[in-house]
C-alpha cells in the first residue's frame, strides 16, 4: 500500500479547499456566531478532511468504508451549517455558494468510493 495516498486523491484535495472556504468564512462571521456555529463549522470541516486521511490507511476496504461514512456524515454536517448561514444572511453568498459546491462534489467522491468498495 503507497503511503500517505490520500494526499493523491481529489477528494481530500477538495476537502482540504472546503475546509480553508470554511475557516475564511467563520473568521468574517459576527462574534456572536463565530465562536458557536462558526467552532461547528470548522470541526466538521476538519473531519472530512482527517477521516479521509485516517481511512486511507486502513487495511481493508471495510475500514476504509466506516471512515468514508463518517466523512460523509461531516460533509452533510458542514452543508447543514453553510445552509443555516445562508438563511441568517450574516456570511458572504459567493463563499457561501463555493462552498456548498465543494460539499456537493466531495459527496458526490465518497459515494463513488464507497459504491466502488461494496463491490
Amino acid at each position: 500500500m503507497e503511503a500517505f495516498r490520500f494526499k493523491n486523491w481529489s477528494v481530500y484535495k477538495e476537502a482540504k479547499a472546503l475546509f480553508m472556504s470554511v475557516v475564511k468564512i467563520t473568521h468574517e462571521l459576527p462574534s456572536e456566531y463565530r465562536y458557536t456555529i462558526g467552532d461547528q463549522m470548522i470541526r466538521s470541516g476538519l473531519s472530512i478532511v482527517l477521516n479521509i486521511a485516517e481511512g486511507s490507511g486502513k487495511e481493508s476496504d471495510k475500514e476504509l468504508n466506516r471512515y468514508f461514512n463518517i466523512a460523509m456524515g461531516s460533509t452533510n454536517e458542514t452543508l447543514a451549517v453553510i445552509d443555516v448561514l445562508s438563511d441568517l444572511r450574516i456570511a458572504d453568498e459567493k463563499k457561501m455558494e463555493e462552498a456548498e459546491k465543494l460539499c456537493v462534489s466531495i459527496s458526490k467522491q465518497l459515494g463513488g468510493f464507497k459504491k466502488k468498495l461494496k463491490k
